[in-house]
């Protein structure tokens, strides 16, 4: 298949709740909708999902937009595609920049299953086609209003919590939590906010029986984490670190966690993601799916990547509604009776609301094949 049109829709959702975490407020969610279209009039949807500010990663969405425009669809033109795993060969005389390669590289794969006539399931090991889903709690400095908060979170259903804490902001609410919900599987996610001194307050959480406490130190450290996972029962996991395949390895024969949150797009995309899934499997590593507050298309993605049965945990799936009044497909998704539901249709399985991008998007045109040559 070729690719003959490139576009894309600059889109801001407004969150339902502002999402606070160590990094600071999240009121909005900034991304690109990105649509490739090739020689048969076919489409394949992705998102592009870097944040505003360079706190998660270094990329951000406007550097990505760069990065995309004038370094990797360049590399795309006037290429027959065979299949998507091509997409990561020609893509690696850019270094880096993970979250710009995942867009177009999912939204290729969206394309080629839905030209094959399959779902985009079809395409990974025994899936499910009812996924139990976690939540994904932000900073909350009033414990009863997150306790309330937890409540209705289970009582609609998850089956799991992650709680972001930070300093000042750890043992209390978490100690909280455990008293009012004793068999809840819980966790907690500190994006980086401590250092290795932190080590004999960390140890405390010991005590809550947590699942697994994500990301307690900087983004580029394997060290630390080693140390702080050769002292606690409860297993690190780790996210911001985990950009490819090798970074998983070294994590793993270093010792530095137990548990790896994966994302598709800070890994480039799903070529890369499934090799890590692999691996984590081969290893008996904890491998499970978080999240990136994707809306449609980026959460379809997300709930047929979870259908794996070699990601068992719970991962950050929530319905749509958790986070956004409006969203850009047809039927966004649901919680029901505690699972959500994999789409079912070609390739990811949902239908774009036009009138929805119409209103909400900018529309940009980033490639067109010229058909004069």
């Amino acid at each position: 298949m070729r690719l003959t049109k490139i576009e894309s829709y600059c889109l801001r959702l407004p969150l339902v709740t502002p999402f606070e975490t160590s990094y600071g407020t999240l009121t909005t969610k900034a991304f690109d909708l990105i649509i490739v279209t090739d020689e048969l009039g076919n489409q394949g949807y992705g998102e592009l999902l870097p944040f505003e500010q360079p706190d998660y990663l270094e990329e951000t969405l406007a550097t990505a937009r760069i990065i995309l425009t004038d370094h990797l669809l360049p590399l795309l033109t006037d290429r027959l595609i065979e299949h998507p795993q091509k997409i990561n060969d020609w893509f690696l005389p850019v270094r880096g920049n993970q979250m710009a390669k995942a867009s177009i590289e999912t939204a290729i794969w969206d394309l080629y299953a839905k030209r094959q006539g399959k779902s985009i399931s079809h395409y990974f090991k025994k899936t499910r086609l009812q996924l139990p889903v976690g939540i994904s709690l932000g900073v909350e400095t009033n414990l009863n209003k997150l306790v309330t908060t937890v409540e209705q979170a289970v009582a609609k259903g998850y089956q799991r919590v992650k709680l972001k804490i930070k300093p000042g902001y750890d043992i209390e609410p978490v100690k909280r939590l455990r008293q009012q919900f004793p068999q809840l599987p819980l966790m907690v996610d500190a994006n980086s906010a401590y250092q290795v001194t932190d080590i004999p307050h960390l140890k405390k959480l010991d005590a809550y029986q947590l699942a697994m406490i994500e990301q307690p130190f900087a983004v580029n450290d394997l060290l630390d984490h080693r140390h702080l996972q050769q002292q606690l029962a409860t297993p690190i996991c780790l996210d911001e670190n985990i950009r490819s395949l090798k970074d998983c390895q070294l994590a793993d024969q270093l010792g530095s966690c137990r548990s790896i949150n994966l994302k598709i797009s800070r890994v480039g995309g799903l070529t890369e993601a499934l090799k890590i899934v692999d691996y984590c499997q081969q290893q008996q590593l904890m491998v499970w799916l978080g999240g990136m507050f994707e809306a449609g298309v980026g959460r379809a993605l997300n709930l047929h990547f979870a259908s794996q049965e070699a990601l068992a945990f719970p991962g950050d799936l929530s319905a749509s509604e958790r986070y956004f009044h409006e969203d850009i497909i047809t039927s966004p998704f649901s919680l029901v009776d505690g699972f959500m539901t994999v789409p079912t249709g070609l390739g990811l399985g949902i239908t774009l609301d036009w009138a929805q991008l119409n209103k909400l998007g900018r529309y940009r045109l980033l490639y067109q094949e010229n058909r004069h040559q």
